[in-house]
């Protein structure tokens, strides 16, 4: 293919948001990466062009048969007045996994970490200063074929958006409330759950839905054959602090593998903190709990990095964790990835990315 990206700015800019106003996932920058693939010539046509709307048939085969999946990573201002990224290759390389589960052409990794580099290079004012904030970056494809039938596309559209973000804890990490879901499922073995595609989110609306009206912050899923087995939570991997030991399911083909889990694994290990990958049940996890030996439990995931949370509730019964505080692992976790990310602390890891 041509690694030439091409160009073309926007003549009519955006006006920047006000940086203490930010949320998340509502305002996009000037700019977006699209690259095109057909079976003649591959992915081809490389170019950055002014974020628009799409034209398509209503016949697109995306629309109906969901063949399409995603990624989500941050752009950071560290406090050195760097631009970086955190193992954009990493999300990559997961694209690539998801491709393969739906049928979608692979891409070039090295190639696409440098074109989403490039946006961001070009979109390098639109990266906020202000404590805490970040560019979001979506990187998606979806199936272009006009054409109604369940097989895979013979076209397809990979795009790169960009959009910041405000602090995702503004007032400080408050613990959330979790609701262990036992009716629904969100995924098995053999099915999509290891991948990042549209339908696992859909799959998981109802439950959430229903969490939130019962006054809970995130779903915890547990295995979709046996109902027994944690999982994830929300749209985030979990961990729990039993005894001293931290403990996060194993990633047996239905867990979407997480980047922030797997830098997380690294650090505890690092820090010299027992971690395990292992199944766990929902009944071993309420008798930690019962026994005061749940002392910690956390979501990891880009977002919020870490999610303490402070209560669980399971079969009508709630059960409090660490007294409803984050507890001092998830703070010294999330500390040190933050200060990776934002440049306050060293990177033994050689995790960050710069754009210069």
């Amino acid at each position: 293919m041509n690694y030439n990206i091409r160009i073309e700015k926007n003549k009519n800019p955006k006006q920047k948001p006000d940086e203490s106003k930010l949320s998340f996932g509502k305002v996009f920058t000037d700019h977006m990466f699209v690259m095109d693939y057909n079976q003649t010539d591959g992915w081809n046509d490389p170019r950055i062009v002014p974020y628009g709307p799409l034209s398509m048939d209503p016949s697109t085969c995306v629309f109906h048969y969901g063949q399409g999946i995603f990624e989500g990573l941050k752009a950071y201002h560290t406090v050195n007045d760097k631009i970086v990224l955190f193992r954009p290759e990493k999300n990559i390389q997961r694209m690539n996994i998801s491709n393969e589960r739906l049928c979608i052409p692979k891409l070039d990794e090295d190639f696409t970490v440098e074109a989403l580099k490039e946006l961001v290079r070009v979109e390098r004012d639109w990266v906020p200063k202000s404590e805490g904030t970040s560019l979001y970056i979506r990187p998606f494809i979806i199936a272009t074929d006009p054409f109604l039938g369940v097989h895979p596309a013979h076209t397809y559209k990979f795009i790169i958006i960009l959009s910041p973000s405000g602090a995702y804890y503004p007032g400080g990490i408050n613990p959330v409330k979790i609701y262990v879901e036992d009716q629904y499922v969100r995924a098995v073995r053999g099915g999509t759950g290891y991948a990042k595609t549209m339908a696992n989110y859909a799959i998981s609306l109802k439950a959430q839905d229903e969490a939130e009206k019962k006054g809970y912050v995130q779903v915890l899923w547990l295995d979709g054959v046996e109902k027994k087995y944690i999982e994830e939570v929300g749209a985030m991997n979990v961990f729990f602090k039993i005894k001293g030991e931290v403990i996060t399911p194993a990633l047996t083909g239905s867990i979407l593998p997480g980047i922030t889990r797997d830098s997380v694994i690294a650090m505890l290990k690092k820090l010299n903190i027992p971690v395990t990958e292992r199944k766990i049940t929902i009944d071993e996890l309420i008798q930690a709990a019962n026994d005061g030996d749940l002392e910690e439990a956390f979501g990891t995931g880009t977002a919020a990095v870490i999610s303490p949370m402070g209560e669980l509730s399971f079969k009508g019964k709630s059960y409090s964790i660490n007294d409803n505080k984050i507890g001092p692992v998830s703070q010294k976790l999330y500390d040190s990835l933050t200060g990776i990310q934002y440049g306050k602390i060293e990177d033994p890891f050689n995790w960050i990315t710069s754009i210069d």
